[in-house]
């Protein structure tokens, strides 16, 4: 008599090896789950005590004084206003910086950036290379 074959491919099938192989792969998994504590084992103890830091943190809780607590957000209408945009230029040629013509609408509200014409190194009379 021949030996049966594995359903959906032409192998033939044994059903001694494929039992071996079984027993095989439960072996070791035996192994693994007796050798994990040794390796692995650290880790549930580090959850263990976060969870009971949790548990004393919510057991103690301490009351802010009233100058460190933080205030709940303002709305930001209140600091924010914003004004309606100007019409949208006919041409494309007119969209590029339309919206920097407004003075309104510039982004430079304070004046332009001024960099300072004094140096440090200068006033203290030290040589330029004395930061580097």
């Amino acid at each position: 008599m021949a030996a049966p074959k594995q359903p959906g491919s032409g192998k033939e099938f044994n059903f001694v090896d494929q039992d071996q192989i079984w027993k095989v792969h439960v072996k070791i998994e035996l192994e693994s789950a007796k050798a994990w504590p040794n390796k692995w084992g650290f880790l549930t103890t580090s959850y263990k005590t976060q969870e009971q830091s949790h548990k004393l943190k919510e057991v103690v809780r301490l009351e802010l004084p009233q100058h460190l607590k933080t205030r709940p957000p303002s709305p930001p209408d209140k600091y924010i206003q914003v004004g309606p945009s100007p019409p949208v230029p006919q041409t494309t040629q007119a969209l590029i910086g339309w919206r920097s013509a407004v003075p309104e609408l510039q982004l430079e509200r304070y004046g332009k950036v001024k960099c300072g014409k004094k140096s440090l190194l200068k006033e203290l009379g030290w040589a330029f290379d004395a930061c580097i």
